[in-house]
Parts: C-alpha cells; sequence; structure tokens
C-alpha cells in the first residue's frame, strides 16, 4: 500500500497500524514501512485530534519559503543585471560579457546573494526572458525606385520571353575548400558508420578552392556551371557565360539575336565593374548578340532566380558529403536534378585569370554601351561593333 499513498495518507495509515499492534508498534511500523517513529508519533497525535477531510497534504505555511520572499529585491537585482541598458547601468559587471547563468549567478553572490543557477534560471523566466538569437529583419534604408527596378526586370525579362529570346541568371555560389574537410549537412549512411573529415579545417591542408559560377536560363529551366579554381574575376563570369553558350544556348536558341541578363550589383559581375562590361562587349561582338544585362539592388541578391532555381538544389545533392576531389564538385553539380525538371551541365575551368585589370575611361568609351532611360548604371545594352 505505502507506493500508492501520499505523504499525510502514509503517516495516517502506518500510526493507525502501529495502534492496532499496542505497546512496541511504533518501533514494529518503522521497522516495516521505513518511516521514522517520529513521524508515525506525530500521525498518532493527529489520529487523536481527528483527521479533517481536505485535499492538503501537509499544514498550511509548511516548506520552505522561496528565495524572493526570503530575499526580497533579489529579482530586482538580476533584471538589472540581465538588461543594463533598459536599467540604464552603463558600470554593469556583465554589460560587455556572455550573460550566461553561471555568470549572472556568480555576480549575484559576489553581491551578497544566496542563490543558484537553476533558481536564476527560473526567475529569468518568471521575469519573461528567453534564450534568442539575433534576427536579421532591417533591411536598412532602401532606394525610393526600388520596387520600380524589380517592375522594370520582370517586364523586360517577359518581354524576352515572349519573343523566345533567351533570358540567363548568372552569378558566383558560395567558394568550397576542396579536399579532406567537413561539409555542412547529413547524409543517409549505415549506422555508426559516418564520413570522416579532417577536424580543423585549415585553407592550408586542403587542395584548392571550388568557385562555381552559375548560369541559369530561365525558360527551359537548364543551368551551366563552371568550376574555377583560380581567381572569380570579371573575366572568369563572361568565359562562364561564353562557355553555357557554346554548349546549351546556341543549340536552344539558333535564331537568337539578343540576350537578357540578370546579376547581382556587386562581386565579379556588379554594375560598376569596368572589366565585366569590357568582358561582355567582346562577348557581343564574337557572339553578334545584342546583350541586355539588369542588376538586382544591392541587398536583394536572394531575388535573383538562380539562387532559389539553381544553388540551393547543388548544395542539397552534396550535403555531408567531402567534397575530396575538383571532379567530385564537377560530378555533383553535373547531377543535380529537380521534381521540376532542373538539369545543370558543369565543367572544371582549369584557366588563369588575372586580378587587379585596370579598364581606362579611355577604354570605356570604345565601348557600345547604350544605358537605357530608367537607370542606366543599372540596366544597360552592350551592342555588337561592327569591324
Amino acid at each position: 500500500m505505502s507506493p500508492l499513498l501520499d505523504e499525510r495518507a502514509r503517516r495516517l495509515w502506518a500510526a493507525a497500524e502501529s495502534m492496532a499492534i499496542g505497546y512496541g508498534g511504533d518501533a514494529v511500523v518503522s521497522a516495516a514501512t521505513g518511516l521514522a517513529r517520529e513521524t508515525i508519533r506525530k500521525g498518532r497525535r493527529e489520529l487523536g485530534r481527528g483527521v479533517p477531510a481536505t485535499g492538503r497534504i501537509r499544514a498550511a505555511g509548511a516548506g520552505r519559503p522561496s528565495l524572493t520572499e526570503a530575499q526580497p529585491g533579489l529579482k530586482a537585482a538580476l533584471e538589472a543585471l540581465v538588461d543594463p541598458l533598459a536599467r540604464g547601468d552603463p558600470v554593469s559587471p556583465l554589460r560587455w560579457t556572455c550573460k550566461s547563468r553561471a555568470k549572472l549567478t556568480a555576480v549575484l553572490t559576489t553581491q551578497g546573494w544566496a542563490v543558484s543557477s537553476t533558481t536564476v534560471g527560473r526567475l529569468l523566466h518568471a521575469l519573461g526572458y528567453r534564450l534568442q538569437a539575433v534576427r536579421k529583419s532591417r533591411e536598412g534604408t532602401s532606394h525610393p525606385d526600388r520596387n520600380a527596378r524589380f517592375e522594370h526586370i520582370n517586364a523586360t525579362a517577359t518581354s524576352f520571353l515572349q519573343r523566345q529570346q533567351p533570358v540567363i541568371s548568372v552569378d558566383t555560389k558560395k567558394k568550397e575548400l576542396v579536399g579532406d574537410v567537413k561539409n555542412a549537412g547529413q547524409e543517409w549512411q549505415p549506422t555508426a558508420t559516418p564520413e570522416t573529415a579532417r577536424v580543423h579545417d585549415f585553407p592550408g591542408d586542403a587542395i584548392g578552392k571550388a568557385i562555381p559560377y552559375g548560369v541559369y536560363e530561365m525558360a527551359r529551366n537548364e543551368a551551366w556551371v563552371s568550376v574555377g579554381r583560380d581567381h572569380d574575376t570579371p573575366a572568369f563570369a563572361v568565359a562562364s557565360i561564353r562557355q553555357w553558350w557554346t554548349m546549351m544556348g546556341r543549340r536552344a536558341y539558333p535564331t537568337a539575336t539578343s540576350l537578357f541578363i540578370t546579376a547581382d550589383a556587386g562581386g565579379s559581375n556588379g554594375y560598376r565593374c569596368r572589366a565585366w562590361k569590357r568582358g561582355l562587349q567582346q562577348l557581343a561582338d564574337d557572339l553578334q548578340l545584342r546583350i541586355h544585362v539588369s542588376h538586382f539592388p544591392p541587398g536583394t541578391s536572394k531575388w535573383n532566380k538562380i539562387e532559389h532555381r539553381l544553388f540551393c538544389h547543388i548544395t542539397k545533392n552534396w550535403r555531408g558529403r567531402p567534397l575530396r576531389t575538383f571532379a567530385s564538385v564537377v560530378e555533383l553539380i553535373g547531377h543535380t536534378r529537380t521534381d521540376t525538371g532542373l538539369r545543370v551541365k558543369a565543367k572544371l575551368d582549369t584557366r588563369r585569370y588575372r586580378t587587379g585589370v585596370v579598364v581606362s575611361r579611355a577604354d570605356m568609351k570604345q565601348l557600345a554601351l547604350h544605358p537605357h532611360t530608367f537607370h542606366g548604371d543599372w540596366n544597360y545594352e552592350l551592342r555588337p561593333r561592327t569591324s
């Protein structure tokens, strides 16, 4: 019966058994139940006074008082530490350090409060505090024509697609260390046999760094990725677009006269990059295509189609797999597929690309560069030059 009874019922039951036994009953019941003799005697006293019908187990006011009652002001002291800016306390001992429970407890103890780390955690919850990470929600000041820029890009892309002219989205994917290094993500493996890699991902221990530059063709849901191993330069970006046209674009659009490119505002294909525009001019001359370019405003690269139509799927395809060789990088990119029919071709680009190339104003004047009437620095056209 003992495990089924609460503290009060167990005490009264033991006292009743002791009274039924008579002299020496307290010792017998104590030995049988493990209850202290004083507990049994207390139960007999309660039975002698009468047992009231109540749901309480202990008498009112029993138990140790809470720390906040025994130490008035403890909550206020804790809140002053965890939120010093709101309290106007620039000299708080935790102003410039991590506010863990252990450190909060140590500071409170130094101030004379008797408190444990567990109690500090409970008080923080009672005060409405929770462990929270920083949330990215403020984008800063946006350009007044930001929405109009998006509308311009969409309208231009729609016009090209209706005329069956190619529309591509370009960008450089995050650079990846190649070698025996860890790759984020999880993949199904036999139990207790995970892929192994080096403990530290030092660049010096890697074979090199893969630079995937992608060209996503919107109408056909196809993509080309050039995997560079030198530098992410404007020349590398233009060479990747040229490779896409040679391997995929020319066959798909044999009668094309124009090409529309959407790109980010910075990087190797940035709107301020003169070498990017000069490279596109040479490409327009060689392919005899009018190349139209539109750049997304700063901070809006996630709206570029290539980000969520290609790059995210590449990341999923090689998750949890160390990228040990450049060949494996190319293979994993080339075998990326989706249920919507995405097809990707990839190739390793082993060429060297010089950095720090300077394009003068005189060189820029030689280009057949025609800015659009709407924000010509962001939207422009490069026409083929006649020899």
